[in-house]
C-alpha cells in the first residue's frame, strides 16, 4: 500500500546542515538513522548500537548497530559515523548562522577503531555527549549531489524538492510499503486536502486559523512540543538587568491567556528554559510562574522601572510573533510599564540581531534544542557565552551548569539540571510564555502513528 501524507515543507537540507523544522525532521527520520535516539530527555540506541565511556569520562567507544547497511548497499562504517560528526560540526543552521556543535566538541578526538567501533574523547567529562549525537544523522548524497542516501526504514525513489516524493520501505515487510509526500504551505490547504481525500494524513494542522473547525470523521494526534516560545530580557543594561524586574515580567505576562486568546488553547504555560519533556525538568517539579500583575507592579517599582520599553519582534518564527508581542505590552501597560512594539519583516536577519545582542529590552524567539545541556551552554551560562546569550550572569547557576554537564550518571545527571532549572525559575533570565501543542490528523483506517514531543510523526511499523 502507499500511505499519502502532506507536510508543510518537502527537501533534503545539505549534509551537516542543522534545523528544527518538524516536517523535514519527520523526512529525515524516515530516510535517515539519528546516530542515537532522543526520546523525553533520555537516550537510547539508534545507529549507534552500544556504548560505554571510561571511568574518568574523557572516552567514549561506540558500537554501530550491526548490519547497518545504506541503502545503496554499501556498509555503514564507522569511518562513515566520523564524517557525519565532522560535518556537523562545521554545518549552519536554516539562517546561516554557524552551529554551536564545533564548540562542544572543541579538543575533542573522533576515531575510528575499525569497520564498527569508534572512539571519541574529550578533554572534559561530558555526560551529554550521546543526547548531542541524538541530533546527527548520517547520510550520502547521490551521483548528482542531493543528499538522500541512508540507513533508514524508507529509501528516496522520487524527489521534486517542495513539490513530492515517494518513499519505499527497505524491509518488504514494512507497512506502509511505501510512503507519497505531498508539500502545502498552508495548514489549511493541508486540513482541505486530508477532508477531500487527497492524502491520508496531514501534519502539523495546529498552524490552522482554528485547529477546532475541522472535518468530521478524522482521527487526530495532538502532543506538546519541546519548543519554548520566549523573550530574550536584555540582561546586559537597562531595567532587565534587575532580577526583580526579570522576575516581574514573569509576574506581570499572562501566558495562559496567550495561549487561549491566539491558539485556541493548544499550547501549555512554560515554568523554566526548557520544556517538561527535557532532562532535569521532572526532578525540578516546577509549577508555572503564576500571573500576578499586583506582584508585577510591586517588583517593578522595586527595580526602579521608568522609561519605554522597546519589544522586538519578527513578523513570523515564532507563530503569531507580532500578536503575542502586542498582548506582552498590553500586561505591562497594565503593570504600569509603557511598551513599544517593533516588528522586523527580515526574519533571517532578525535572528543574526538577536545573534548580536540587539533586542531592544526584550525580543521574541523560540528555543528549540530538545537538550538541556545546550539550551544552557548556547542561551544561559555566562562563563561559555553562546551564541544566544544576553547577559544574564548568576554566580550561583554558574557552577551547578558546570557540575551537570559533567556528571556521566544519568539520574544524577538529571537532578543536577533539575537543581539548575529551579534556579532558573527564582532568577529568570527570560520571559517565560508557553511551549506549543503540534497536531496531525488522518483518515479512519490509516496505520498507526505517532508524534513524539518534537513534532515527529512516526508512520506504521
Amino acid at each position: 500500500m502507499t500511505l499519502m501524507m502532506a507536510l508543510e515543507r518537502l527537501e533534503f537540507p545539505p549534509i551537516g546542515r542543522v534545523f528544527d523544522d518538524m516536517s523535514l525532521l519527520t523526512l529525515r527520520s524516515l530516510v535517515f538513522e539519528p546516530l542515537c535516539r532522543w526520546q523525553d530527555g533520555r537516550v537510547l540506541p539508534g545507529l549507534l548500537g552500544a556504548w560505554r565511556v571510561d571511568e574518568d569520562g574523557l572516552c567514549w567507544t561506540f558500537a554501530i548497530r550491526l548490519g547497518a547497511t545504506f541503502h545503496d548497499g554499501k556498509a555503514c562504517t564507522a569511518e562513515d559515523v566520523a564524517e557525519a560528526i565532522t560535518a556537523h560540526l562545521s554545518g549552519n543552521d536554516m539562517f546561516g548562522m554557524p552551529s554551536a556543535y564545533a564548540r562542544y566538541f572543541a579538543g575533542a578526538r573522533i576515531t575510528p577503531e575499525g569497520p564498527g567501533m569508534l572512539s571519541i574523547s574529550t578533554p572534559q567529562p561530558m555526560g551529554d555527549l550521546p543526547e548531542i549525537l541524538a541530533e546527527f544523522f548520517v547520510m550520502r548524497a547521490t551521483p548528482e549531489g542531493g543528499a538522500t542516501i541512508g540507513t533508514g526504514p524508507y529509501r528516496v525513489v522520487d524527489l521534486a524538492p517542495n513539490s513530492h516524493a515517494v518513499l519505499e520501505a527497505v524491509d518488504p515487510g514494512r507497512t506502509p510499503a511505501r510512503i507519497g509526500l505531498v508539500a502545502e504551505a498552508d495548514a489549511d490547504g493541508r486540513h482541505r486536502m486530508l477532508a477531500e481525500g487527497m492524502v491520508e494524513v496531514a501534519a502539523n494542522l495546529e498552524r490552522m486559523r482554528d485547529p477546532h473547525t475541522h472535518a468530521a470523521g478524522l482521527n487526530w494526534v495532538a502532543a506538546a512540543n519541546t519548543l519554548s516560545v520566549m523573550f530574550y530580557l536584555d540582561c546586559r543594561q537597562g531595567l532587565f538587568a534587575d532580577a526583580a524586574a526579570r522576575r516581574a515580567v514573569n509576574l506581570a505576562v499572562d501566558a495562559q491567556a496567550i495561549v487561549r486568546d491566539l491558539f485556541h488553547g493548544m499550547g501549555a504555560p512554560a515554568s523554566t528554559i526548557v520544556s517538561p519533556f527535557h532532562l532535569g525538568h521532572r526532578e525540578a517539579a516546577l509549577e508555572p510562574i503564576r500571573h500576578d500583575p499586583a506582584a508585577a507592579r510591586a517588583l517593578f517599582a522595586k527595580a526602579a522601572a521608568g522609561s519605554e520599553l522597546l519589544i522586538r519582534t519578527p513578523l513570523h518564527t515564532p507563530e503569531r510573533a507580532p500578536e503575542i508581542s502586542a498582548m506582552v505590552a498590553r500586561d505591562l501597560a497594565r503593570a504600569g510599564i509603557p511598551a513599544r512594539v517593533q516588528a522586523e519583516p527580515d526574519r533571517p536577519d532578525y535572528a543574526r540581531q538577536v545573534g548580536r545582542g540587539q533586542i531592544g529590552d526584550m525580543a521574541i524567539f523560540d528555543s528549540s534544542p530538545h537538550s538541556t545541556f545546550r539550551v544552557l551552554q548556547d542561551k544561559i551560562s555566562s562563563r561559555t557565552r553562546g551564541p544566544w546569550w544576553q547577559g544574564h550572569d548568576d554566580p550561583v547557576l554558574e557552577p551547578m551548569i558546570e557540575q551537570a554537564a559533567r556528571t556521566l550518571d544519568d539520574g544524577a545527571r538529571a537532578a543536577a539540571y533539575g537543581r539548575c532549572l529551579r534556579r532558573l525559575q527564582e532568577n529568570p533570565p527570560w520571559l517565560y510564555l508557553f511551549h506549543p501543542v503540534v497536531a496531525l490528523a488522518a483518515r479512519p483506517g490509516t496505520v498507526p502513528l505517532g508524534l513524539d514531543h518534537r513534532g515527529v510523526v512516526s508512520i506504521g511499523g
